[in-house]
């Protein structure tokens, strides 16, 4: 069943709680962060508007960064974009494709929310959703999490006349709903997050060459053991042959001795 993120951007108080909530679940590094907090301004003076962006992954169906990584590293499970850092070859070809420039390098592999994978997994509640004082943030279906983003958007158009859910149709659809005050340009949201041309040719010629390269490297790689095994195989029977040559001919050395001491004695 697929599973949602719901992120209120109307109730957003900007704490960076689930900054750090994140972080310290995820047991990230220094200078490693997969949620950013900025502040932000809308309209021009004197009626100007405050409020906070709010930059993590939007956990795409379409999503470029998986349909780019050659080595199978970045992968859709739940409705949700994972990705299996020990699998993650360095390329960057998913940090260049990302249209909302999520993935990150970090000592030499791609790195970005999971989800929680593991803790939603043993039934538990994501860290950023579960330490969120404002309700800004929830987690569910996502037939549930639509329902709840529509509900907000309307009670909150209210207020903001603008305000709509972004993330029921954009690349394919997103696993991060996010309810907004305003259009999703003046959010700084991507109105249509299509996949980079580049990527688009990466997809149709170069991806396929470099998943043969690839397997061109593992079979070489696979050849090259079986190769090596046998050598080896082969050169401890020479040794164990010469080893039992050796014997041999030490024992006729003692036999020959034998024979001369007991012509000596008579």
């Amino acid at each position: 069943m697929s599973q949602a993120f719901l992120l209120d951007l109307t109730q957003c108080i900007g704490c960076t709680g689930c900054v750090v909530a994140c972080k310290t679940g995820n047991e990230l590094g220094e200078g490693v962060d997969y949620i950013e907090i900025s502040q932000t301004e809308r309209g021009t003076f004197p009626e100007v508007t405050a409020g906070f962006a709010n930059h993590r992954c939007y956990h795409c169906t379409d999503a470029a960064c998986v349909n780019v990584c050659p080595s199978g590293a970045l992968f859709q499970e739940e409705g949700l974009t994972r990705v299996n850092t020990d699998a993650c070859i360095g390329c960057q070809y998913c940090v260049q494709a990302c249209p909302f420039s999520v993935p990150k390098m970090v000592d030499g592999v791609s790195r970005k929310c999971d989800g929680c994978r593991d803790v939603t997994r043993a039934g538990g509640i994501p860290w950023c959703v579960e330490t969120c004082p404002s309700d800004a943030l929830a987690y569910g279906t996502r037939a549930e999490i639509a329902a709840e983003a529509h509900r907000r958007a309307s009670v909150m158009r209210e207020k903001y006349p603008n305000a709509q859910v972004y993330g029921e149709t954009e690349a394919g659809g997103l696993g991060m709903m996010v309810v907004i005050p305003e259009d999703p340009e003046t959010m700084g949201l991507p109105v249509d997050p299509d996949i980079p041309r580049v990527t688009e040719a990466w997809q149709d010629f170069a991806q396929p060459i470099g998943v043969g390269a690839i397997g061109v490297a593992a079979l070489g790689a696979g050849l090259a053991a079986i190769i090596a095994r046998r050598n080896h195989q082969q050169e401890m029977a020479r040794l164990e042959e010469e080893q039992a040559q050796v014997g041999v001919a030490a024992t006729d050395a003692d036999q020959d001795a034998s024979s001369d001491d007991d012509e000596v004695q008579s």
